[in-house]
């Protein structure tokens, strides 16, 4: 039995095709619609839920899986650090504009007790 295919079709029918189709679907349908993303994160959490130990089971039968996420981090978290050292030389006072505020003393890259501040230029001498 052949499928009935319209004259004007974008993509090929292979598993492969249908796949990147799928996912630039949902990539730009959780980008422009927020009743889609929030059903999106609901839906995540319901899952997560239902299966608390599937990650920690997942990393614990999949070896070559938790050691190339280690090295990725150890890079990403190399970068930051890096990127972190010029911070101090592109804030020149007297420069109005958004910034991000954390405290200096903490060596962790956890960000949840930064903030995002906006100072404003009131006078300059």
């Amino acid at each position: 039995m052949r499928a009935q295919v319209r004259g004007t079709q974008r993509y090929c029918a292979a598993p492969a095709c249908q796949r990147v189709r799928r996912k630039h679907w949902q990539r730009t349908k959780r980008r422009t619609d927020p009743d889609y993303r929030e059903n999106q994160a609901r839906a995540q959490e319901a899952w997560r839920d239902r299966h608390p130990g599937y990650w920690r089971t997942y990393r614990a039968t999949h070896a070559h899986y938790t050691k190339a996420n280690r090295a990725q981090q150890a890079r990403r978290d190399a970068a930051r650090r890096l990127a972190k050292m010029d911070v101090s030389t592109a804030f020149s006072p007297g420069v109005s504009g958004i910034y991000r505020l954390s405290p200096a003393a903490r060596d962790d890259l956890a960000k949840e007790d930064a903030w995002t501040v906006e100072l404003t230029v009131l006078s300059r001498t």
